[in-house]
């Protein structure tokens, strides 16, 4: 049976949400997990830390190494990249999971924010995953897995959110175009988004109470990014995954326990249409 024991992954963002969902579950084989994201101190509206999240990746059973870094910083990937490498003995995968959001019509969207989601979105996936690349060709079944949409470039998708939606597909762009030029080297390159909403600070954010009870919990996205970075590299990638499609390849098809109420529908995310749509 595949497992994740010993393999390192380099997670961006990993500190609290799907980032450390997917760090646990990977933790609970005895994975070694880098948690590389900006939040040193506790954030006033945010939970957690790098350091309050190594402290439950150890207790899930993984290695941790907490190393603050902006992935907009070129130097401070590179050192944290270095870093890691350095102390696991190389990186067998990147989970490229930081991303901002401003979800603002064009007019009301500042150059500012603009600018923040492309350098977080779509420059800090091309950005971690080029700098783990020479890592990766070294590794046996080595992935990139990025947190990105599906290729649909229709109108709805972009018409309420020019900005944020560019920056995502940006991400989306990534996976594809790597997919394709690792592909000889035995890397795999996919993409992973959710059904539905997930019940992350960030969506308690934008929606409240009343749109966490209509998401998901984190440990969906886990369970199947936890499907895809145990396939074999050279036989899966390039794939636009949508969660709920993972977990039915492998045989889950009840999914009321990733639900915060079994009783709420749940709420579709963006890009992707509902499961019966």
């Amino acid at each position: 049976m595949a497992t994740l024991e010993g393999k390192t992954l380099f997670v961006t963002g990993g500190s609290r949400g799907i980032g450390l969902a997917i760090a646990l579950r990977a933790a609970g084989d005895g994975a070694n997990i880098v948690i590389a994201a900006k939040t040193a101190e506790p954030h006033a509206k945010l939970p957690g830390t790098i350091y309050t999240a190594a402290r439950e990746i150890e207790a899930a059973g993984g290695k941790a190494l907490p190393i603050v870094c902006d992935i907009r910083d070129d130097s401070a990937v590179e050192a944290a990249v270095e870093q890691a490498a350095e102390h696991f003995g190389g990186i067998d995968i990147c989970v490229n999971n930081a991303s901002a959001i401003a979800l603002r019509g064009t007019a009301k969207t500042k150059m500012r924010h603009f600018d923040l989601m492309h350098q977080v979105n779509a420059r800090g996936t091309f950005l971690v995953s080029r700098t783990c690349i020479p890592w990766l060709e070294k590794a046996q079944n080595p992935h990139i897995l990025t947190l990105a949409p599906p290729l649909n470039m229709l109108e709805k998708w972009f018409a309420p959110h020019v900005a944020y939606s560019m920056a995502k597909f940006g991400m989306s762009m990534c996976v594809l175009g790597m997919a394709g030029e690792f592909r000889d080297q035995g890397i795999a390159v996919n993409a992973l988004w959710p059904r539905t909403t997930i019940a992350t600070a960030a969506v308690n954010m934008l929606g409240g109470d009343e749109l966490m009870r209509h998401s998901r919990k984190p440990g969906i996205m886990a369970d199947a990014a936890y499907a895809i970075l145990t396939r074999p590299s050279r036989e899966f990638s390039g794939n636009f995954c949508i969660d709920d499609d993972v977990l039915e390849a492998e045989g889950i098809t009840d999914l009321d326990a990733y639900a915060v109420d079994p009783a709420a529908q749940p709420a579709p995310d963006f890009f992707v249409e509902p499961r019966n749509g």
